[in-house]
């Protein structure tokens, strides 16, 4: 077996830990690889989301960070920008949990839940009126919710500026 193959097998069976959550022995092979590939960005990635997992955010972290700092398929960058934003905000890091969340919505604007997390952080940081729109334009755009849609345009409407009066 090449180290690519056993790399390959050995990531898949930390992932499929993970999944059956199992995972705190998914952490432990996955720090394991980490430690062999230190500039793997996908093994980086697994092995911040599994920290995560297990409510260990400030060990998480310089896990998300090397994992962006390599190539990521979008959805695994999509992922890590809100596993470490996330992350942030849980550590009490708002800014820092703002400014990464801010760049994942600029880089995947039609993503809810960065735009979702991205409120949760503006509102600790003392923002409201950004986080309304936010989550405001979210339920127009993704609720089924009957009353909702009856209501769709004017919850659009102010949407963009809820002082604003008719």
């Amino acid at each position: 077996m090449t180290p690519h193959q056993d790399r390959e097998s050995l990531l898949a069976e930390a992932v499929a830990l993970r999944t059956a959550d199992r995972t705190e022995e998914a952490r432990q092979r996955l720090l394991a690889l980490a430690g062999r590939f230190p500039e793997d960005a996908e093994i980086a990635y697994q092995t911040a989301w599994a920290h995560d997992r297990l409510g260990l955010e400030a060990e998480a972290v310089p896990y998300y960070e090397r994992a962006l700092a390599g190539q990521l398929t979008a959805a695994d960058r999509r992922g890590a920008l809100l596993g470490l934003g996330s992350t942030f905000r849980v550590l009490g890091r708002y800014e820092v949990a703002v400014r990464t969340l801010r760049s994942g919505t600029a880089e995947f604007p039609a993503d809810g839940a960065l735009k979702t997390f991205l409120a949760m952080a503006l509102f600790n940081v003392g923002e409201h009126h950004e986080p309304m729109q936010l989550l405001l334009a979210l339920l127009v755009d993704s609720s089924d919710d009957e009353g909702v849609q009856q209501y769709r345009a004017a919850i659009a409407y102010y949407a963009k500026d809820l002082t604003e009066m008719v």
